[in-house]
């Protein structure tokens, strides 16, 4: 967590999203300068921000996620518009994000895997031993491969990432509506 906010308000709240390290008392001008360091260290960075302040350090970050209650010129910096302003989801988002990417990992092998054994077939490859099958099936089958990589997309919506699926988080939303 990088913060300009003073050492104990970061203490507490990288306590809270249970962060391992934090940068405290960090100034406007010099975020993006620690976010292009951290990049040189290997580190991939997520930088959250919602103010002017912050629109330098979402540009260098690999990836910009704004509040949605933040500024325009925020809003416009980020790759990723936040509809809440509430720091779990960035946890939400992180989780959906590596959902999508098995999803199209999955889709890539159920495409592939299709065109893969469809077009050699239908190409007559492996005629020599009497294995050949018809162009129109194998153009059938590459739209079949099309509609099984649409209908798996679709399974991604029963992906829970809402917060009941989270103990702490659910804990802590029922805690502040009390």
């Amino acid at each position: 967590m990088l913060t300009g906010d003073a050492e104990e308000v970061a203490k507490w709240v990288a306590k809270e999203l249970q962060m391992d390290d934090y940068f405290a008392e960090v100034l406007s001008h010099e975020k993006a300068d620690k976010i292009t360091k951290l990049k040189e260290e290997g580190y991939k960075v997520a930088m959250v921000g919602d103010g002017i302040n912050d629109a330098p350090a979402l540009v260098t970050a690999d990836v910009g996620i704004a509040v949605g209650a933040g500024t325009d010129i925020a809003i416009e910096s980020a790759d990723v518009i936040l509809v809440r302003n509430n720091p779990n989801d960035v946890i939400r988002l992180i989780e959906l994000s590596k959902q999508t990417y098995k999803k199209m990992i999955q889709n890539l092998w159920w495409a592939a895997g299709y065109n893969i054994i469809a077009i050699p077939l239908a190409a007559g490859v492996l005629a020599s031993v009497g294995v050949i099958i018809n162009p129109a099936i194998g153009a059938i089958l590459m739209s079949l491969s099309t509609v099984i990589v649409a209908i798996n997309s679709q399974t991604l919506r029963k992906y829970d990432i809402s917060p009941k699926n989270n103990k702490k988080s659910a804990k802590k939303e029922q805690k502040d509506k009390s």
